[in-house]
């Protein structure tokens, strides 16, 4: 596998294929309720990946990684081993599913990919969908987890003086910058210090699909990042972090790990360091 991503044209040549398992990962930002959408339109048998709910409930941050054996309990419910063709997409275009991505690469599945464009763009393109909940049959899933996918806030304090990595973040420059506050109660406006800010949606084209190769090391360049020096995403709650890793992934680096806790964490304790402007 050369690409993370699959195109709606490719994917749809690969219907019914015994291995194939669709995944909706939508989460919105606003709380809405992603389910009603989901029975109203979804990706033949596709199966929904609760994000808040597969998630580690006791860390008092937003979608936490679970345990490998919640997981692996939650997604074979699903219908899913790690040894399936996983193909996340959501409803809004190429955002939450991006996390579901990372999330199943972290324990262990070998072939995942993100629908480029996801829901609304087959839906463009008149490409089959169903009505109604998914029943799937339970199957086991084997994890596997790689820690090195994933960051925490003790390897980011440390990078700030040994500079082993290059952190970007994936929010908003005027959230990088600190000009606007955080929407989280108790969570300051800034940035680790040191970090570099390639929002994600700037890593877009304007139908939702993601920027070809050359479009991404251009925009990678331009906030100055070293291509092939180690780099961490993060961003507001972990989640449009995994949009870096993916495109990053599309560039060849599938070495790029997640600070999971990400702003939410860091800015939401008082000890760690902030910058802004």
């Amino acid at each position: 596998m050369t690409d993370p991503l699959i195109s709606t044209e490719a994917l749809a040549a690969r219907l019914g294929e015994p291995n194939l398992k669709l995944v909706d990962a939508s989460w919105y930002l606003d709380k809405r309720d992603a389910k009603p959408i989901l029975r109203e339109a979804r990706l033949p048998d596709a199966v929904f990946f609760d994000i808040d709910a597969v998630a580690d409930a006791s860390s008092g941050l937003p979608h936490m990684l679970p345990t490998p054996e919640v997981f692996a309990d939650a997604v074979g419910a699903l219908g899913i081993s790690e040894r399936d063709h996983i193909v996340c997409y959501d409803q809004q275009g190429l955002f939450s599913a991006a996390r579901a991505w990372w999330t199943f690469r972290a324990f262990g599945a070998g072939h995942v990919q993100v629908l480029d464009g996801g829901l609304p763009k087959w839906r463009a393109e008149g490409r089959p969908v169903e009505r109604g909940d998914p029943h799937p049959s339970r199957v086991i899933f084997h994890p596997t987890f790689h820690p090195e996918l994933v960051a925490d806030w003790r390897g980011v304090l440390a990078n700030i003086d040994s500079k082993a990595f290059q952190l970007t973040d994936a929010r908003s420059g005027e959230r990088f910058r600190g000009e606007v506050a955080e929407a989280r109660p108790g969570v300051r406006s800034g940035r680790v210090p040191g970090s570099f800010n390639t929002p994600f949606g700037s890593l877009l084209n304007s139908d939702g699909t993601m920027k070809d190769a050359e479009g991404l090391t251009a925009l990678f360049d331009t906030a100055g990042l070293d291509l092939i020096a180690p780099i961490t995403a993060t961003c507001g709650s972990g989640l449009t972090a995994a949009v870096v890793a993916l495109a990053l992934a599309r560039l060849g680096r599938w070495d790029v790990p997640v600070y999971d806790g990400s702003w939410t964490e860091w800015g939401g304790r008082e000890d760690l360091p902030v910058a802004v402007g």
